[in-house]
């Protein structure tokens, strides 16, 4: 199994069970990949979830969260700051980091400014990828 680390954007993208990207959600739960998160990480993820869903969604997805063998928790003892153009993104690049990630999954346009920086190297790749690639090793 693969540390990856999951973008709010595509967390919330992949709860609906009428979208292909629900085999996110569903691989997350079967144990499939580890899924690696820090504490900030998932405030993000229960804010946003209660803001664009429902608090009471966001509680569960939060317990299933919590409760999943595959959830690694990491301590980031270290801020890169390697995206400028939004820092609030750092916190997934630096869990990503900390964890040796094989990538972080996302749609946001920021973590292309990646791609430049050679050290440290952090790969991403977009939801459509990840649903891909999770279909074919399925």
């Amino acid at each position: 199994m693969k540390n990856i680390v999951l973008d709010t954007n595509c967390l919330l993208a992949s709860l609906s069970r009428e979208k292909e990207e629900y085999i996110i959600w569903k691989s997350l739960q079967e144990g499939r990949y580890y899924l690696c998160v820090t504490n900030e990480i998932l405030d993000e993820y229960m804010e946003v979830l209660q803001r664009n869903i429902s608090p009471t969604i966001a509680e569960n997805v939060m317990f299933v969260l919590l409760n999943l063998d595959n959830l690694v928790f990491i301590n980031t003892y270290y801020q890169f700051n390697l995206i400028v153009s939004d820092p609030d993104d750092n916190k997934f690049v630096d869990c990503a980091i900390a964890s040796n990630a094989e990538y972080i999954v996302t749609n946001d346009k920021h973590f292309k400014e990646l791609d430049s920086i050679d050290f440290p190297k952090v790969n991403h790749i977009l939801i459509d990828e990840f649903v891909a690639r999770l279909k074919k090793i399925k």
